[in-house]
């Protein structure tokens, strides 16, 4: 796994955030990076990978959408924006838009800007853009701002149940 300032690998059962907890209990390989969050950042995940010195293709942000009403999760890289249209036709929809913060955080279980993946509230449609593959290791919210959980894009698509789908667009 890359280095980064602040990490360790868990493989506790207990403590931690929802989405540490949940990688723990599947019993997969990932490492956790901590870095100083900026809360005046204008973009959570090009801050975090900055702080990480992680490339921004590889590090990927959590995106809440709502396809035809119902919330939808789409994890792209913070080099790209979300292609809505691209979203929607990866879970059969036909229109999808961006929700509003404050139901990400209630359908989630977290805060915008720490919003994982992994561990969620309940689980939701999710998908993963393609572009995950092409790395051994990605990283995505370990569930708060400030930490990061680096794993494989496998072990990323098992634990949330995802499709995969080209859903980024250069940003």
């Amino acid at each position: 796994m890359s280095p980064a300032k602040s990490p360790s690998r868990k493989k506790a059962k207990s403590g931690g955030t929802p989405a540490t907890v949940a990688a723990a209990q599947a019993g997969i390989d990932f490492t956790l990076h901590s870095y100083e969050a900026d809360p005046a950042a204008d973009g959570y995940g090009r801050a975090a990978a900055d702080a990480l010195g992680v490339p921004h293709e590889r590090l990927f942000k959590t995106l809440v959408a709502e396809v035809d009403g119902r919330p939808t999760v789409a994890v792209v890289p913070v080099s790209a924006t979300l292609d809505l249209k691209a979203l929607a036709a990866a879970v059969g929809g036909k229109k999808a838009r961006m929700a509003d913060p404050a139901d990400a955080e209630r359908a989630t279980g977290y805060v915008v800007g720490g919003i994982s993946p992994l561990g969620q509230r309940r689980r939701l449609p999710t998908v993963v853009d393609a572009s995950a593959s092409q790395f051994a290791t990605v990283y995505v919210s370990a569930g708060r701002r400030g930490l990061q959980i680096e794993l494989s894009p496998a072990d990323l698509l098992r634990l949330t149940g995802a499709e995969v789908a080209s859903v980024a667009r250069a940003g």
